[in-house]
């Protein structure tokens, strides 16, 4: 079984995903979890997310406790409607379906984006065919454990860590963005892990010794059509034994 996105986030890694290292190990962490692309890719394994913003961290608490059928009784969004039309839902499902009303975005929007419109039927956005693939996947991610906070409220253990940061010069769109973050101190803290550290950044950033890693299209951009790209840069670190 593959998963897909579970919602669609500025930043993510799901398309990606593939090209950085496989984890090493049977637990992976993401500490800055957004739409957690990596784990999604390796579902199986022992995944915990960590994520500050409380409105992301709730709709993942939301997701691994939710039904399918429940999921498959949301309803549809019509072009002229609005988040605030739809009744006796619960808040992290408007969430959800607020993720899905445009492409890549920091957080949920409260109408369908002109790109949506367009689109009526496109797997990019919501409608009947993203609301029955959602369903048929939230089975697959109960083990899955959330936890909200700062990143520095992961557990300690031997893990592949999977760091997404809101990177330092282009992050400013998340609700803790880039100006909340000491890089110094994220960078110690991403040293000391146990297992494999896998730190993404664009190019230019020098909190940690990144190497070139790979032209990737941006998620918001391939989703409208456009061809707008990031320079990636990766930093890797493995200590002790792989498990």
């Amino acid at each position: 079984m593959k998963l897909r996105p579970f919602f669609c986030y500025y930043g993510g890694k799901f398309r990606v995903a593939p090209k950085y290292p496989a984890p090493e190990h049977r637990t992976i962490v993401e500490p800055f979890a957004g739409a957690a692309g990596y784990s999604t890719r390796y579902f199986a394994r022992d995944i915990v997310l960590v994520e500050r913003d409380p409105v992301v961290a709730g709709l993942w608490k939301y997701l691994t406790r939710v039904s399918g059928a429940e999921i498959r009784s949301l309803p549809l969004v019509g072009n002229e409607q609005t988040i605030d039309d739809l009744h006796g839902i619960a808040p992290e499902a408007k969430t959800l379906i607020g993720f899905w009303l445009t492409g890549g975005s920091a957080s949920p929007r409260k109408s369908p984006s002109k790109w949506m419109r367009s689109r009526p039927n496109s797997t990019s956005y919501w409608g009947e065919l993203t609301r029955a693939r959602i369903a048929e996947q939230v089975e697959a991610i109960r083990h899955w454990q959330v936890i909200e906070g700062s990143y520095e409220r992961s557990p300690f253990l031997p893990a592949t860590w999977f760091v997404d940061p809101p990177y330092q010069q282009a992050g400013s769109h998340y609700r803790f963005g880039s100006k909340q973050i000491d890089y110094d101190g994220l960078a110690a803290w991403c040293v000391s892990r146990e297992g494999t550290t896998i730190v993404c950044e664009n190019a230019g950033a020098t909190w940690l010794p990144f190497e070139p890693f790979a032209t990737i299209q941006a998620n918001s951009s391939a989703s409208k059509g456009g061809k707008k790209t990031s320079e990636e840069v990766i930093f890797v670190r493995r200590t002790g034994d792989v498990a």
